[in-house]
């Protein structure tokens, strides 16, 4: 029997615990069952509009989050206003910046999110005294380190037609985890502007690109933000051609 079948029959697990996918593939995946109920009864479940701020980037944070549902957009600000998208999150990352008083960069809803957000000085006591969420969060630090680095390539040495393909599966693969084969859709959680702005490229470049996929049959635009990936390995093969 695997853990999550384990944790549904329970009942000592509180019940929105059993069924969260962060519980089983996020931080809390590290917490005994006395601390999830400690955790429980001072989390509070929030779902969020698109566009709305969930962490300023000087904003002095007393909260942290695990990103139930939805994707969340990072942007630095520059001092003259100029301001650039960093980097995204997806279910069931976590949300917040551990061992400071702030985040350091500006986290906003890219689509309808669903959070469960938590106190900061109680999971800071947590990762004091449970060295398996303090793992869990290094492995996190960790993938966004790699996926960082990888978008560094993308943006550095990426054509136009790569970029764009490079995104869609980035969407493609972290909205769809669970894909084993055949096609699949989503919706695009950026607009053409921050897509542009993602990628580093004009918006009619970007809106070029997308049209040049379509007519190739690589992918089909249902409308202006829902698309088709029919063969994922043929857009990832675009993404590095």
């Amino acid at each position: 029997m695997d853990a999550k079948r384990k944790d549904i029959h329970n009942s000592d697990i509180p019940l929105l615990c059993r069924a969260c996918e962060a519980r089983h593939q996020g931080v809390c995946g590290a917490l005994s069952t006395d601390q999830l109920v400690s955790l429980n009864k001072q989390s509070t479940r929030k779902r969020v509009n698109s566009g709305v701020e969930l962490i300023g980037e000087t904003q002095r944070t007393d909260s942290y989050a695990n990103i139930i549902s939805g994707v969340v957009k990072l942007t630095k600000m520059m001092a003259d206003g100029r301001q650039q998208i960093v980097g995204l999150q997806f279910a069931p990352d976590f949300l917040g910046r551990p061992f400071r008083s702030d985040s350091g960069i500006t986290a906003d809803a890219a689509t309808e999110v669903n959070i469960c957000s938590f106190p900061k000085a109680m999971i800071d006591r947590m990762i004091k005294d449970t060295p398996e969420l303090e793992h869990k969060l290094l492995e996190q630090t960790l993938k966004e380190l790699d996926e960082a680095r990888d978008w560094m390539l993308t943006l550095g040495r990426k054509t136009a037609s790569e970029k764009v393909a490079s995104f869609l599966s980035l969407i493609a693969t972290h909205i769809n985890p669970e894909w084993e084969s055949g096609p699949l859709s989503f919706e695009l959680p950026l607009t053409r502007s921050d897509i542009a702005d993602f990628l580093g490229l004009t918006i009619e470049t970007v809106s070029r690109q997308m049209t040049k996929l379509r007519k190739e049959g690589v992918i089909v635009i249902r409308n202006n933000r829902m698309v088709e990936v029919p063969d994922l390995a043929r857009l990832v093969e675009r993404a590095s051609a």
